[in-house]
C-alpha cells in the first residue's frame, strides 16, 4: 500500500534535487525572478541543473569550513536561493536555520544569538541596510551570496572547489530549523528532524495522490523559509511535476505568469488567494486549468474559495484546506467543491488524517466545548517538532501527554469536524467568533480586501477594514452587512500595505491592536 511505500525513514533535504534528477532529469522549474547564487542560470532550469547547483554550493560551504552538526543561519533577500541554500547546507550535514527576509534586524540578531554562534549566510543588501553590526560578533562567520562587504566572505570566492560527497545524518538528528509566525512576539525557533519532516510529507502525499495521476504543472507561492515549502517541493520534484515558483504575489504579475504556464495545481497562502480573487475576472482565464487549489496555513474565507473554484474550467476542481501549525505540520484536512455555497461554513477546517494525526478539544471552564463555549484545540502528530531552540521549557509547556496545544479555540461537530473559531489571544469576551464574523463580512461586501476584528482599548470589538484599490468604504453597505452581527465599534479603514504581516502574510493582530491604540483609533 502507498503508506508503506512512503514509510518514515526521514526526509533527506541534502539529496532531494539529486534524487529527483535521477528520476526526472529534464523536468523543469520556472521562476519569476533571478537567483543570486546563479544569475546566469536564468528563470527556467532543469532539475538536473539545480541539483548540480546545490552540489556546487554545498562544496563551497564546506570549503568555507562549515562542518556536520553546525548551524547555518540563512537570512537574505527573498529569492528561491533560500531553499536551495537549505538543501546545500543539509547536504554537508549542517543544520540550516531559515529566517524570513521580512524580519527586522534586531529580531534577526536575537535569533542568531539564540542559535549559539552559527555561521550566517546573507547578502550585501541585508548587511548594508538592515542588520545591526553585532551579527558579526554573534556569528562564527558571515558569508555572502551576492555583493561585497569588508567583514564578510563571498561564496563566489570558492568557485571551482572540489566537489564533496553528501553527508548522511541520522533520521532523528536536526535537519532544519524554521521560525514560528511571530504573531505574538519574537518568533520561536522550531527544530525539525528528518523523521518529523517525513511524517508531514506522508499525509500531504496521500492527499494529493488522486490529483497527480496526470502530469500537472504545480505553481507555488509559499514563504521560502517555511517548512511547508520543503514537503511541497519533495512531492512535486520526486513525482516529476513541472514547478513554477513565485516570489512576488502581485496579482497582475501572477496573472501574466499563470496565463502562460497554465498551472494544474496551485499552492499559496490564504491572503495570497484573497488578493488573487481578481484573477477570476481576467479575460485570459489564468486559473482555467487549475484542478487543485491548496492552502496549508489558516482557514480561508469561503468567498475566496467560491470565486477561485468558479474561475477553473476543469470538470471537478477542488480547494484543499489543510489546518496546521509550524510546530506540528498539517493536522486536519477539508476539501471544497463548486457545490459549496459562497457562504459555506469556513470555520469547519476538517478532519484528521486517519492513523497519522488526531485532534481533541479541551474545555476551558469545565463545561463541554461548543460553538458558544469553545475549548482549547490540541493535536497529536508524528510531524511535531522536537523542541524550540534555546526555549525547551516553553516547548514543554505546550505539551500534555503528547497532545500539543495549538493556541486556537474551537469545537468539534457531531460529525467530528473541527471548527476553528479564534486564536486564544484574540478572544473578545461576549463577542463570539471574530473569524466567523469576518467570513460573513467578506461574503456580503465585495469591496473588502481585508477585515480584521480586534479588541479596542476598552474591550470593544474594532473592525479594521481594507478595500480594493483603497477606495472609501461604503458606510451604508457596511451598516447593512453588520446587521445581525455582534456589536462593534465604527470601522477603521487602513491601507492593506500598512497592516503588519508575518512571513506567510498572516496579519499580526496583537501588533495591529497596539498600532491602533497608539494612533488613538478604534475608540
Amino acid at each position: 500500500m502507498l503508506l508503506q511505500r512512503i514509510g518514515n525513514r526521514g526526509i533527506r533535504l541534502g539529496t532531494l534535487f539529486e534524487r529527483a534528477a535521477s528520476r526526472h532529469p529534464a523536468n523543469v522549474l520556472i521562476l519569476d525572478h533571478d537567483l543570486d547564487l546563479a544569475p546566469d542560470l536564468g528563470r527556467r532550469a532543469t532539475v538536473a541543473e539545480l541539483a548540480d547547483l546545490v552540489a556546487d554550493v554545498a562544496s563551497r560551504l564546506w570549503a568555507a569550513k562549515i562542518r556536520p552538526g553546525e548551524r547555518v543561519v540563512v537570512h537574505k533577500s527573498d529569492t528561491f536561493d533560500i531553499p536551495l541554500l537549505a538543501c546545500a547546507i543539509s547536504r554537508i550535514g549542517a543544520v540550516p536555520v531559515l529566517l524570513s527576509p521580512h524580519l527586522d534586524g534586531d529580531t534577526v540578531a536575537e535569533l542568531v544569538r539564540r542559535a549559539d554562534r552559527p555561521h550566517l549566510v546573507t547578502d550585501q543588501a541585508k548587511l548594508d541596510d538592515e542588520l545591526p553590526a553585532e551579527v558579526f560578533d554573534l556569528a562564527e562567520s558571515v558569508l555572502l551570496t551576492s555583493g561585497t562587504h569588508a567583514r564578510a566572505v563571498e561564496l563566489e570566492d570558492f568557485a571551482g572547489v572540489r566537489r564533496v560527497t553528501p553527508v548522511t545524518m541520522p533520521a532523528d538528528h536536526p535537519t532544519l530549523i524554521t521560525h514560528t509566525s511571530g504573531t505574538t512576539g519574537v518568533p520561536k525557533l522550531a527544530v525539525h528532524t528528518g523523521r518529523t519532516l517525513q511524517a508531514r510529507y506522508r499525509p500531504q502525499r496521500l492527499a494529493i495522490t488522486p490529483v497527480i495521476r496526470r502530469r500537472e504543472t504545480v505553481a507555488m507561492h509559499v514563504s521560502f523559509v517555511h517548512s511547508r515549502l520543503f514537503t511541497a517541493l519533495a512531492i512535486s520534484l520526486l513525482n516529476g511535476l513541472p514547478i513554477v515558483v513565485l516570489a512576488d504575489e502581485d496579482p497582475d504579475r501572477a496573472a501574466d505568469l499563470f496565463a502562460r504556464v497554465r498551472p494544474g495545481i496551485l499552492e499559496a497562502h490564504p491572503n495570497s488567494y484573497l488578493r488573487w480573487e481578481k484573477l477570476a475576472d481576467d479575460h485570459r482565464a489564468p486559473l482555467a486549468n487549475v484542478k487543485l487549489f491548496s492552502s496549508t496555513f489558516d482557514a480561508i474565507h469561503p468567498r475566496t474559495v467560491h470565486r477561485l473554484l468558479r474561475a477553473s474550467r476543469r470538470r471537478a476542481p477542488l480547494f484543499g484546506q489543510l489546518y496546521g501549525q509550524s510546530e506540528v505540520g498539517p493536522t486536519v484536512v477539508r476539501a471544497f467543491t463548486r457545490r459549496h455555497a459562497p457562504d459555506a461554513d469556513g470555520r469547519c477546517v476538517g478532519m484528521p488524517f486517519p492513523g497519522m494525526t488526531d485532534v481533541r478539544v479541551v474545555s476551558r471552564d469545565g463545561r463541554p466545548p461548543s460553538e458558544e463555549n469553545p475549548g482549547y484545540i490540541e493535536v497529536r502528530s508524528d510531524g511535531r517538532i522536537t523542541t524550540y531552540l534555546g526555549e525547551a521549557e516553553r516547548y514543554a509547556r505546550q505539551l500534555d501527554d503528547g497532545w500539543w496545544r495549538m493556541g486556537d479555540v474551537g469545537f468539534r461537530s457531531k460529525w467530528g469536524c473541527l471548527h476553528l473559531l479564534d486564536r486564544e489571544v484574540d478572544l473578545i469576551p461576549g463577542f463570539g467568533s471574530t473569524l466567523a464574523a469576518e467570513d460573513t463580512l467578506f461574503a456580503k461586501l465585495d469591496e473588502l480586501a481585508e477585515v480584521i476584528i480586534i479588541p479596542g482599548a476598552d474591550g470593544t470589538a474594532v473592525p479594521v477594514v481594507c478595500t480594493k484599490d483603497d477606495s472609501p468604504l461604503d458606510r451604508e453597505a457596511w451598516r447593512q452587512a453588520t446587521a445581525g452581527l455582534p456589536a462593534m465599534a465604527d470601522p477603521v479603514q487602513w491601507r492593506l500595505s500598512d497592516l503588519p504581516q508575518t512571513a506567510t502574510t498572516k496579519i499580526k493582530r496583537l501588533q495591529l491592536a497596539q498600532l491602533l491604540a497608539a494612533a488613538g483609533q478604534g475608540r
